[in-house]
């Protein structure tokens, strides 16, 4: 018997735009209702009570947010699949690095497909501003990068699964990689899956995720037109996303941990252009997010100067800085101190035939435009590869 799916989503959310994808990739039936029309949201949370995060979704009654797809998939009854094609490339991610191999590799006919657990785009997508991308003089939203990376992708032939990866393994001259949706089997494996942000581990922030608590601005920050926030973080991703905050909130406090900012001089002196709504509290860290139980967070405790001090707010969002996403090749590549791939100059990593580029690289310098020119130099690297042992 057919489940019943109900998907609260919105345009604007990159996170909604993947699960509709994916739900409609894998032919399973379900009613979309946009969370930004009157009412929707009020109807939204009589699944999931207090929660302002989107996507939702709603499997027989019951409401999830943001699920991942593994934990998707067995609510909606998609089986897992095994894919017995021996693609010439398989690439881990959807992220700038992953997109530009992908149009370099199959502009030249190889058989390539990204896997993708969440967001084609990467964090690109979802940060609202880069103003530091070659050919843009006026700056360029992350998602219209995003989009037209993935456009440019798509018209060479790229194609593209949903599922979360969870190893790679050798298997008679190939590589095997298991997902979340299945097996998968190629001749080079590229491994794209860059960094995700860093949480602060202090009481309150997983009890409050969704319900307050906050990992990126353009997908949240609409809700809190009018209402007080607490930004955390003093670098780039911090001040740019609390510049944007203030299209939405009433006042924003900005907790940094040591007595300066290490965000960009272009970022600090944009900052005084908004001083009526930014208040930016040195030397501070947060102790602890506090809330009543089936309500939303009602303030951070900070400590300042060995002073304890309470920031009375609506929502908090967390800017610390990234860590790779490189959980489940622990047992199959060699990663540095820090968690990142090791690569040699070719960008080979310690398995034969497995690649890897971008922010999840050692070394890399988290930057777009690099993220980019190291997908190329990847895929130039992986036809290399192919050439001299896949030459049938």
């Amino acid at each position: 018997m057919a489940k019943s799916v109900v998907l609260f989503g919105a345009e604007w959310c990159p996170f909604c735009v993947a699960v509709k994808t994916w739900l409609e990739k894998n032919n399973v039936s379900f009613e979309y209702k946009d969370a930004d029309l009157d009412g929707v949201r009020d109807e939204m949370k009589k699944y999931v009570p207090d929660n302002e995060t989107i996507p939702v979704v709603v499997v027989d009654g019951k409401g999830y947010v943001n699920p991942e797809l593994k934990h998707l998939a067995e609510l909606v009854g998609v089986e897992d699949k095994t894919d017995s094609i021996v693609h010439d490339l398989l690439v881990i991610g959807a992220g700038p690095a992953a997109l530009s191999a992908a149009i370099y590799t199959t502009r030249e006919d190889l058989d390539t497909v990204l896997i993708e657990k969440g967001v084609i785009g990467g964090l690109a997508a979802i940060t609202d501003q880069v103003d530091n991308y070659p050919g843009f003089p006026d700056g360029v939203t992350g998602m219209d990068l995003a989009e037209s990376l993935e456009k440019q992708a798509v018209r060479f032939g790229t194609k593209f699964e949903y599922a979360e990866v969870t190893a790679i393994e050798n298997r008679d001259g190939h590589k095997r990689v298991i997902t979340s949706g299945g097996e998968m089997f190629a001749k080079a494996v590229l491994v794209a899956t860059g960094s995700d942000w860093k949480k602060l581990g202090i009481p309150g922030e997983s009890e409050f995720y969704g319900r307050g608590v906050h990992y990126c601005a353009t997908c949240d920050g609409p809700v809190y037109r009018g209402k007080r926030l607490v930004v955390v973080g003093g670098g780039n991703s911090a001040i740019q996303e609390a510049i944007f905050l203030t299209k939405f909130a009433s006042h924003i406090d900005i907790l940094v941990r040591g007595d300066s900012l290490r965000a960009s001089e272009v970022l600090q002196h944009e900052l005084p252009q908004h001083a009526d709504k930014l208040t930016v509290h040195y030397n501070t860290k947060p102790l602890e997010i506090v809330g009543e139980t089936g309500k939303l967070v009602q303030k951070v405790v900070g400590e300042t100067n060995g002073k304890q001090v309470d920031f009375d707010c609506d929502g908090v969002f967390v800017f610390i800085g990234l860590q790779p996403t490189t959980g489940f090749l622990k047992h199959s590549l060699e990663l540095d101190e820090f968690g990142f791939v090791k690569t040699n100059e070719e960008l080979e990593t310690t398995m034969e035939g497995v690649f890897a580029a971008g922010d999840v690289r050692s070394g890399a310098t988290m930057q777009i435009a690099s993220a980019v020119g190291e997908g190329a130099t990847a895929a130039l690297k992986i036809r290399e590869y192919l050439k001299e042992h896949h030459k049938s």
